[in-house]
Parts: structure tokens; sequence; C-alpha cells
């Protein structure tokens, strides 16, 4: 895969039919849904059968199991996402028509088109920004439009069109798609490596994110000033955009958050910004989405609303799908989902699921332990992060690994899960498990949890399988069943 350049697009309205390519994919089916609802003929193809190829059916999308030229209809364009192969048989057929072939990006940014787009990025964190920020924004009145990586928990959906001016997007940097939108706002979550297969150097990632920040559409730029590698850029691009206001728990943050203390499944603290000062409570774990409630807030005080609505609306978040999602709390034993994959969003997820476990100990007195099930997501990254998969699986009571979810990606010979296993190993873990197939992980995880216990299913691959296999498990049980 390449780095993506910037297109000319045209408006969304003006270039049907279209056909999604993959159109079950987390990023395709969103703007595929947008492309329908607009009344515009949409069809799409995947390889399977998916909840989310039947939803798009639902919503009149014309969709097909299987890739086959005649999929391609009486399409004008045809979108791609960047997994998708130069030997696939429908985009080999769309050239042959000389048929207009856009990346997923400038699909999206085809419906953006005369929106104030907020342009949600970061190396992690994104997809649960984009989701409260959507949220609040509805929550107030705005009537957004938005696009988000996961569907929103309470309404199983990660797009919509809505009549108001705002346009909130999931801006992906992998393979530098984020620099397609017309960004009005641009949020910057946090700064790591990764995606190095696509940038090369981390410094060369780094670099896409200061682009990004300066396009020239750009007007306010939001910035997570406790985040190393944010607060880097924001120095470096602080001359150079219209107007920059950075969040967090530093004391020069501007939008900044202090006393924070665990409520219940949720946290609670204290928001400041100006002269507005009061507490916030948030519905989902842990200080990093504090700060991503952080970045939403600015948003919302950037498109004019007060205070006091933005904090209300967001305290109407509920998650989306595969953050930290409760799966099952069954014979004493409390089951999360969730879409971390990169070493950083690991260690926020497994800090929460630790204040969660040990909250759990106090209301019931049982002596939980924290169970973590990681499921590597492709083989270059795990080259790239084995050994800081290690390391983080050292905050959990025991590890238990699974073998690598490839995905898009060919094997690479020696990368398996057994690198994480090692280097977790090597870090001081006590009580490392590797279990190569994921379908014998829900009884392997049955056999080690004891009541009390949280077990956090983790991995942006099929892993999610695992929590709703092992809630019948449980479930049989003589806890239970009041035995």
């Amino acid at each position: 895969m390449t780095l993506l350049n910037p297109i000319d697009v045209l408006p969304a309205r003006t270039v049907g039919p279209v056909h999604f390519i993959a159109a079950g994919g987390s990023g395709m089916s969103g703007i595929a849904r947008l492309y329908a609802e607009l009344g515009i003929e949409t069809s799409g193809s995947d390889q399977s059968d998916s909840t989310a190829l039947q939803s798009l059916t639902r919503v009149g999308v014309t969709t097909h199991v299987g890739h086959d030229p005649a999929n391609l209809g009486n399409a004008a364009t045809v979108v791609i996402s960047s997994a998708i192969r130069t030997t696939n048989v429908e985009l080999v057929e769309a050239r042959r028509r000389g048929l207009r072939i856009w990346h997923r990006s400038a699909a999206l940014a085809a419906l953006m088109s005369g929106k104030r787009a907020v342009s949600i990025a970061g190396t992690h964190g994104k997809t649960t920004t984009t989701a409260m920020t959507s949220v609040m924004l509805a929550e107030v009145g705005a009537d957004p439009s938005y696009v988000i990586g996961g569907p929103l928990s309470t309404t199983g959906v990660s797009s919509a069109i809505g009549d108001g001016d705002a346009f909130v997007v999931e801006a992906d940097e992998s393979d530098g798609s984020f620099l397609q939108y017309p960004t009005e706002i641009a949020v910057i979550t946090n700064v790591g490596a990764d995606h190095l297969v696509n940038w090369g150097t981390p410094e060369a990632y780094a670099d896409g994110f200061r682009a990004f920040a300066t396009r020239p559409h750009v007007r306010h730029v939001v910035i997570n000033i406790d985040d190393p590698g944010a607060r880097v850029i924001a120095g470096q691009i602080a001359d150079d955009v219209p107007h920059l206001i950075t969040y967090g728990e530093s004391a020069d943050a501007d939008v900044r958050i202090t006393d924070v203390r665990a409520a219940g499944n949720g946290v609670t603290a204290t928001l400041t910004y100006g002269d507005d000062h009061g507490p916030i409570t948030l519905q989902v774990p842990g200080n990093h989405n504090l700060a991503n409630a952080s970045a939403a807030y600015a948003v919302g005080r950037l498109l004019g609303y007060s205070h006091d609505t933005c904090i209300m609306g967001l305290s109407r978040y509920e998650g989306t799908l595969r953050r930290f999602q409760l799966i099952t709390d069954t014979a004493g034993i409390r089951v999360f989902d969730d879409y971390a994959h990169h070493p950083t969003e690991i260690r926020a997820a497994l800090t929460a699921a630790r204040r969660a476990t040990e909250a759990g100990n106090e209301a019931t007195g049982l002596p939980g332990r924290l169970i973590a099930c990681f499921q590597p997501h492709l083989y270059s990254r795990t080259v790239d992060f084995s050994d800081e998969f290690g390391e983080v699986m050292t905050l959990a009571d025991i590890a238990v690994i699974n073998d690598i979810c490839g995905s898009r990606e060919d094997p690479i010979p020696g990368v398996t899960g057994q690198m994480v296993v090692d280097a977790a190993k090597r870090h001081g873990a006590k009580d490392v498990v590797y279990v190569v197939d994921k379908y014998d992980l829900p009884e392997a995880l049955n056999d080690i949890a004891k009541p009390g216990d949280l077990i956090i299913t983790l991995g942006c691959g099929d892993v999610t399988i695992v929590g709703p296999l092992l809630a019948p498990l449980l479930a049989q049980r003589p806890e239970a069943r009041g035995a």
C-alpha cells in the first residue's frame, strides 16, 4: 500500500450510481449508508456476508456476497479502500470500463462538501472521540452528520446525515486519508508511531499530522497537550494555524481536566475552560475517555454551544461497540470487549479495566483478577511492536495471547503470537498463556476465570467473537445457576 494524495472531488449527489467494493468494512459501510440515504443509487459487495452488509441491504443498498464483475451494474463511480488489491475482479472491470474510481476518503470528502467539517485524527482514540462529539452535538440539537469507525452502542449505526451544519468524521491517518477532507476543525488526540509499513519512519508519520493540521481549509486545531507526540506538534504548528486549543490534565491545557474520580462504571472530574468551570460525568471509564470528552467539548464550544449544553451532551454518551463494551456479567465474572490494538490503546484499556476490577472487588468482596485476552493484528504491526505488546501485558494478572489476525496481509515467516508471549515473559509477566486457535479461547478463559474476575478481549480482528462464545459457558457454571 502507498500513501494517498488528495484529489479534487465532485459533490456526492452528482456521481451516482455508486458501487462500493468491500462494502461491509467498518469504514466503507458507514459511507455507503449515507449515499443510499441521500437517494443515490448505491450497490456494494464483500467477500462474505456480515451484519454490516445486511444492515446496508435494509437501507436500500443492493448488496452482493462475493466479488463478480457483474456486481458493478450501471455504476458510474466505484469506491475502494486501501485494502482492495489491484487484482480484485470488480476493480479490474471498473478500470476496463473507464469508470470513476475513488478511494473511500474521496467518497467521504464528497459528502462533506458544503458542511463545517470536523475531522478527528490520532494514533488512537479517534473512534471514541468522533462518537462522543457526534452524540454531544446530537444531544444539544445540532443534528450533525457523522461517520464513525464503529457503531454507536445505542443505535447500532456508525453514520448519519443530519440537517445541521456540522459534519464529524473519524479521519484515518493510516494511508493519508485525513489529508483528503475539507477540514475546518482538526482534532489530534495523540501521535505515536504506527502504520510504518506505509509511512516508513516515525518522523514521516508525525509529519503527516503536521500536514493534516495545516491544510488550507483548517481554521481551528484542537490537540491533546498531555500526549508527548501531540505536544511536540502543537509547538511546531502554533504559528502556522489560525487558532489552537489544547486539552488535557496538564496545567497549561486550555481545556483542563482535574479532580478525576471513578464513578461506578464511569468517571467524573472537573472541566475548566476559561471562565467556565464545573463537573463532568461520563458513563464510560478511564482518564483516556475524559481526554476524548475534552476534545469533543472543545469542538462543541468552537461550533457555538455553551459549556452547560456540551457537558450535558457528553453525559449522554453510552459508548460504541467494541470500546470497553460489556458482553456479559455472569457467574460473578464480567467480560468486556475492546478494539484496542496498539500498545498505547491497550495500556489505556487495561488501566481502565484495572480500575473497574478494583471497584468490583470493593463492591463484591471478591479478590478478582484482571485477565487480558489479546489477539495481535497484522504481521507487520507485530514485528514493529511485539516488545511493547509484551510489556503492556504485564498490566494484567493473567495474559492470554492468541495468534496473529493477518487481515489484509500475507504471513511473514516466523512472525506469530509467540513473539508477544516471549516479550511478556521477558518483561516479567508471571502468568502468560498462548492459545493459537481463537476458537479455543472461550474454553481456555472459562477454565482460567474465577468469580470476581474481569476478562477483557483486546484487538481489532475477529477476537470479538470470543466474548459471545464464552458467555454460555459461564452460564453453565453452578454460580450462574444459583447452585
